[in-house]
């Protein structure tokens, strides 16, 4: 077969500009995928944010951010989870009856879905300072010998146990809020969605 009559440079012009039209079509889907994905201004503004909890030790805590609030997750010891059940009587709702400071999902006592992990928005519901994590029980948290365990807002005296709940005769007047979350797997939870409404 012969090859007269076909114009190899415009053959090779061809190619080239075939070429250069696939790498630009890529280069163009490339920024229009990742705009796909939550920005860090989405995620500031309400965007659900997966925290991977596998790793958490039993009595360590974590912080992560939403909406551009500290949630706190903390994974709870049997003796942390022991401790929540004394002394209620030194709580100002207990049974968590303040509906909008938790989803309906969590264990009233607990406060969670699952009683290890608890998930906390870390702002006082007095002023909106962030309390301290106090997690020691007893006087090795510097908070007295009788103390079982929480946090401690430093700005005005609140006090919250180890689920949240406020202590009674301190300036906030409901318990920490427990934000939606669900869980994706043993090891993994989104905060931001409702376990049955979806985003919230």
């Amino acid at each position: 077969m012969s090859n007269d009559g076909v114009d190899r440079n415009r053959r090779r012009l061809l190619t080239i500009t075939t070429g250069l039209g696939a790498v630009g079509v890529v280069g163009a889907a490339v920024p229009f995928v990742m705009s796909m994905e939550p920005s860090a201004r989405a995620r500031a503004a309400g965007a659900p944010v997966e925290v991977p909890i596998g790793k958490i030790e039993p009595g360590q805590m974590i912080t992560v951010q939403w909406r551009g609030k500290p949630v706190w997750v903390l994974r709870r010891t049997k003796k942390m989870l022991d401790e929540i059940k004394k002394d209620e009587s030194l709580l100002v709702d207990p049974f968590s009856k303040v509906k909008t400071q938790q989803p309906p999902y969590v264990g009233p006592e607990t406060r969670s879905i699952k009683p290890e992990y608890l998930v906390l928005v870390g702002i006082c519901t007095h002023l909106g300072c962030s309390p301290k994590p106090k997690l020691q029980i007893g006087a090795a948290s510097g908070m007295g010998p009788n103390w079982p365990g929480g946090f401690f807002c430093p700005c005005h005296g609140s006090k919250f146990d180890l689920s949240g709940r406020v202590f009674k005769n301190v300036p906030a007047p409901t318990n920490l809020v427990v934000p939606p979350y669900k869980y994706l797997s043993d090891t993994r939870i989104i905060i931001g969605v409702d376990e049955k409404k979806g985003a919230a």
